[in-house]
């Protein structure tokens, strides 16, 4: 099993960016959510996932979107980690 206190390849690639943060970029990334229309095809894919009636077109625009997510997910973590930094200085 992954020590989860090493950090991911993703991490890794995405530390020149965490070394450029600044305080607006940080609490830009944080607040960055989906639009509307986003979301809702989201929920549309998720759903029909679960359904397992998605076509292989369907799949690999919900496999976009998780791996979209997750790349956000990171950078918010790294900004988030950021500005707790900073407050703690």
């Amino acid at each position: 099993m992954p020590n989860r206190d090493e950090p991911t390849a993703l991490e890794k690639l995405l530390r020149p960016l965490s070394r450029q943060m600044t305080l607006e970029l940080a609490r830009a990334l944080v607040n960055v959510q989906a639009d509307q229309e986003t979301q809702t095809r989201y929920d549309e894919l998720a759903g029909k996932n679960s359904a397992d009636s998605l076509t292989s077109e369907e799949r690999a625009e919900l496999e976009a979107l998780v791996r979209a997510n997750t790349l956000l997910g990171v950078l918010k973590a790294e900004a988030r980690l950021f500005l707790e930094q900073s407050s703690a200085t």
